[in-house]
């Protein structure tokens, strides 16, 4: 039977935009304009992969994994395949981290903050954010203000 699955892993990415900077930083090989089947393209470019050379183009997406290997992803399958972690206040993150830590559930938290256990401003952030705590709480988050 056919089962439907979603991707549960995060990954850091950068939009190549064919700079020197970015052709240096990944070790990006033969930038520059070249001749393919009597056609010239200009900034044709390879990344180096665990696979071999692949090829990437202005636009297209550089993948970095766990291991800091890289990858291209085509700007049309990265939109349809990968979104922004959520952006959460930093007392909020607090709260999920201590809420996991103690091995309660969203709904806890949700009950909490209906109860009034937070600070007004933290309560109404997570009232009126409800969507976004649900998602940093399923897929991960990060932090307003750091990287």
């Amino acid at each position: 039977m056919i089962k439907i699955y979603r991707k549960t892993a995060t990954i850091k990415a950068e939009q190549f935009d064919g700079s020197d900077e970015m052709v240096n930083r990944y070790g990006l090989i033969d930038c520059g304009g070249h001749i393919v089947d009597d056609l010239h393209v200009d900034n044709m470019c390879f990344i180096p992969t665990l696979e071999g050379r692949m090829k990437i183009n202005r636009h297209d997406w550089i993948a970095t994994g766990i291991k800091g290997e890289h990858w291209a992803i085509s700007d049309d399958v990265f939109k349809k395949t990968y979104a922004e972690l959520p952006v959460i206040p930093e007392n909020v993150a607090y709260i999920i981290k201590q809420a996991k830590k103690g091995d309660y559930k969203l709904g806890w938290v949700f009950n909490a903050t209906y109860l009034g256990l937070w600070r007004v401003s933290v309560g109404n952030w997570i009232r009126t954010h409800a969507d976004t705590v649900a998602r940093a709480w399923l897929d991960g988050y990060v932090v307003e203000g750091h990287k």
